[in-house]
């Protein structure tokens, strides 16, 4: 059985995609169709405020790319030396809050320790830094993209937990978009299952997906890898089969194994 990935695949060099290997486990095809760019912005800001870790009470990230963007920093010999050198030890003592393991084995790769990677929701994540963090402490520092969720920075804001937000990224879609999926549907035909990743997913998405598959969309089974991209199909009127309990492989490996039913287990 056939399902359509909406992601952009793993870096080539850390071995096959996790989605895509978990769900041949289970017998189903998977196919990766990146739906995004990223255009990364404000990056000497960025640096500017984690040279001063004096100034804040930890970190918080909900998307990998705001590591990446701290990675493209540590690509300069000057930057990547002050962080060995004295800032990756200071940031060590503080809390490193994050949603989901991918963007916590990204931590890991920059030397700190990450917090909260069960979480795998904003609204979770937040609970867990409420729990954490005392009212008007040192600010947090969340690098984040343009289109961030206000879910986050309202749930601690009502606990009296100072954010500093910096937006590092910019979402746009994919520039082949369009056209890979067209060739998807030409070439294998209308899948059993479409799984997004995002609302930016969604919005980019969803209409083009609708026109390819014509009458046989009653068939598919849209899923979701978390509640906001489940929020988004539903708000543009689009039936949700299965939300991954976690933003991980084997959730949505094993989700989709349910709303196929039996017989593709």
């Amino acid at each position: 059985m056939k399902v359509l990935l909406l992601k952009d695949p793993k870096d080539k060099d850390s071995g096959p995609d996790p989605y895509v290997k978990e769900l041949a486990l289970h017998g189903l095809e998977a196919t990766l169709i990146p739906v995004l760019s990223f255009e990364f912005i404000s990056l000497e800001s960025l640096f500017e405020k984690l040279s001063h870790p004096e100034c804040y009470g930890g970190l918080v990230f909900t998307s990998p790319r705001a590591l990446e963007a701290i990675k493209i920093c540590l690509k300069e010999n000057s930057k990547s030396e002050a962080w060995s050198k004295s800032l990756k030890q200071s940031w060590s003592t503080k809390p490193v809050y994050v949603v989901g393991k991918a963007t916590a084995s990204l931590v890991e790769e920059i030397g700190l320790i990450p917090q909260g990677e069960k979480s795998g929701n904003a609204e979770k994540l937040a609970e867990f830094i409420c729990s954490r963090e005392k009212p008007n402490s040192s600010s947090l520092l969340f690098p984040c993209g343009a289109l961030k969720r206000e879910v986050l920075p309202t749930a601690l804001k009502e606990k009296g937990i100072p954010l500093e937000s910096v937006t590092v990224y910019q979402t746009t879609q994919h520039c082949r978009l369009q056209e890979s999926l067209s060739s998807y549907f030409s070439q294998q035909g209308v899948p059993a299952s479409i799984v997004f990743f995002s609302p930016s997913g969604v919005k980019f998405c969803l209409q083009h997906i609708q026109k390819l598959s014509g009458d046989f969309i009653n068939h598919v089974k849209f899923a979701a890898i978390g509640p906001a991209t489940a929020e988004a199909l539903q708000a543009a009127g689009q039936r949700v089969s299965c939300t991954a309990e976690a933003p991980a492989a084997p959730a949505l490996a094993a989700g989709l194994r349910r709303a196929l039913g039996p017989q593709h287990g």
